[in-house]
């Protein structure tokens, strides 16, 4: 078998950082959800870049590393990271959402490149990570890691209470929730975000979410014998 090499420190395929404004300005029409869509593009480049185990040649290896997007409706950046890390071609990008384009306004796994899960109804990435996280631990794979990118107003949804609160009495150290917090959440949480993980016996950092050094710093930090969440606060979603 041929193990999933790391992409970290590599430069993007056809693009890097600066390029990708322009790739997302490539998608255009309705139903954009702008603001979903920008407020994961720096988490989500640090990841790809830097610390997810997966490329364009290893999306079917099974040592590779997971990442599950939950937060779907709004996919502009993830298409634009994908693109620029070279799973799709960057021609791709102007039929976003048209109809007989692969790249619908939520993800499909089954037409995306790269993409682990179909996504876009809220709640359900998590519990998905948890039984990604469950499989590859039955199966005696100890190195791929499981990355689940979330949106605050998620944590609104009880499937991802049980979730988080399985995660953590289980120890599922090779699960990771990265949680982009654009204060668009209903219900307020006491002590914030980050208590609701701890309480659960998650290792947690809160992060600026536009700060690439603290984000790898806080993607790469040692947890073991508990999963990892990561918060990453950028603008407010109305801002």
């Amino acid at each position: 078998m041929t193990h999933a090499t790391s992409t970290a420190n590599t430069p993007a395929t056809t693009s890097g950082f600066a390029e990708l404004p322009h790739l997302m300005g490539l998608m255009t029409g309705d139903e954009k959800h702008g603001p979903a869509a920008t407020s994961t593009l720096d988490a989500l480049w640090v990841l790809y870049d830097r610390v997810l185990r997966v490329s364009p040649a290893t999306v079917t290896d099974p040592g590779r590393d997971r990442f599950l997007l939950s937060k779907g409706h709004g996919p502009m950046a993830y298409y634009a990271v994908l693109a620029a890390k070279g799973f799709f071609p960057a021609d791709w990008l102007p039929g976003f959402g048209a109809y007989g384009s692969p790249l619908g306004h939520h993800p499909d796994r089954l037409l995306v490149p790269g993409a682990e899960i179909g996504s876009g109804s809220l709640g359900h990435g998590l519990p998905l990570g948890v039984g990604t996280a469950l499989g590859l631990r039955a199966q005696g794979r100890s190195e791929p890691a499981v990355w689940v990118l979330i949106g605050d107003a998620e944590l609104d949804e009880g499937s991802n209470h049980e979730a988080l609160a399985y995660a953590g009495a289980t120890g599922l150290d090779r699960l990771h929730t990265l949680v982009i917090d654009n204060s668009s959440a209903t219900h307020g949480r006491p002590g914030g975000i980050a208590a609701r993980f701890e309480a659960a016996g998650w290792s947690v950092a809160t992060v600026d979410g536009r700060n690439h050094e603290a984000l790898y710093e806080a993607f790469s930090a040692p947890h073991p014998g508990r999963p990892r969440a990561v918060v990453a606060r950028v603008e407010p979603k109305d801002a």
